[in-house]
């Protein structure tokens, strides 16, 4: 493990990107202060970035991933209003009223 003031990783960033990538793991610090951390990917973790991307989304909740084929919808309540009211409101907001 190495350590790195911020400023000379700024300066050196591509090595030490290389070196990480190489499964190396370097400490970022500031006034002597460790404030992060550079290493390689989890081996959990996709090389293709959209699909890590996604992963991360569907981690923190912000996406739901689809349902497999052969697999039963969620179950939902009924809906909150009729297709008709919503199709009104739709029309009011596009016209400005």
């Amino acid at each position: 493990m190495r350590t790195i003031g911020i400023r000379a990783l700024n300066r050196r960033l591509r090595e030490y990107v290389r070196l990480a990538a190489g499964g190396e793991t370097i400490l970022v610090t500031e006034r002597g202060r460790v404030v992060a951390e550079v290493g390689p990917p989890r081996e959990t973790r996709s090389p293709i970035l959209a699909d890590a991307l996604l992963a991360e989304a569907v981690r923190k909740g912000w996406l739901t991933p689809a349902l497999s084929p052969g697999s039963e919808p969620p179950r939902g309540g009924p809906p909150e209003t009729s297709l008709s009211v919503l199709l009104s409101e739709l029309e009011s907001d596009r016209s400005g009223g």
